[in-house]
């Protein structure tokens, strides 16, 4: 079940969010394409996040750098996708500048609960998705029941479905939590914790803001959507001529 899009554009240009998945692709261009294993090897060494080199009190610049750096094509794809289609409306809600603040707490929180449950490790974190897990927690609880157009697939069994964020949100936090607690998944190279981390910091600085706008009663006024004209996807049809069929 993979989000392709919602149905509430921002009602004003998420300057912010284009930023951010601008930088994000810029640095990874900068670097992965023509780069050797040893160069990329040496650069997560030198700016992701290796645990261990905070805990012996020097690297504290990784916090941030860790954040814009990405392990390959899926990898950045993937997070820029996630913070497309969540990004937008809470830039819109929070404004530009309270947006980026937002954005980088919630990658320091991920970054920290990665840290405390895996303080010796010494392997670099490197990705936007603890604070894109940040956004995606801020996005549940102010519009839980925005659309969200998922593709769903099994097997060769291919379709889009559109279905409450609530659902979409819930079941992907759901499964960071399984993997986190999983010892299957303890070298599958994913960051489960700062995940979590990040989703529960984006819920509690966000409920800040649901509070001041009234806290049920925004989701009362908004029926749980973002405040803007919900837009209308349908599929187009197919240019391809139908053959009658010869009995």
């Amino acid at each position: 079940m993979f989000p392709l899009r919602d149905h509430n554009p921002s009602g004003r240009k998420p300057f912010v969010t284009w930023l951010l998945i601008a930088v994000n692709v810029g640095i990874f261009l900068s670097y992965y394409p023509m780069g050797t294993e040893d160069s990329i090897y040496n650069l997560f060494y030198t700016y992701g996040l290796v645990p261990r080199y905070l805990e012996s009190g020097f690297a504290y610049g990784t916090l941030i750098s860790h954040m814009f750096l990405h392990g390959g094509w899926m990898h950045l794809a993937g997070n820029m996708l996630f913070l497309y289609i969540f990004g937008d409306n809470l830039e819109d809600e929070m404004g530009h500048l309270g947006f980026i603040g937002f954005y980088l707490l919630c990658g320091l929180v991920a970054a920290f609960a990665q840290i405390v449950l895996d303080e010796n490790s010494g392997v670099p974190m490197v990705g936007a998705s603890g604070a894109i897990a940040g956004v995606m927690g801020g996005y549940l609880l102010l519009y839980p029941k925005a659309k969200i157009d998922v593709l769903f697939i099994f097997i060769i069994f291919f379709r889009v479905f559109t279905i409450p964020a609530w659902i979409v949100l819930l079941v992907w936090i759901g499964l960071q939590l399984t993997s986190g607690f999983s010892l299957a998944s303890s070298g599958d190279g994913v960051a489960y914790w700062a995940h979590v981390g990040g989703f529960g910091a984006g819920l509690v600085v966000t409920g800040i803001l649901w509070l001041r706008r009234g806290g049920p009663d925004y989701w009362s006024r908004n029926l749980g959507k973002p405040p803007h004209p919900e837009a209308t996807y349908t599929l187009g049809r197919s240019h391809i001529p139908k053959v009658p069929r010869r009995d």
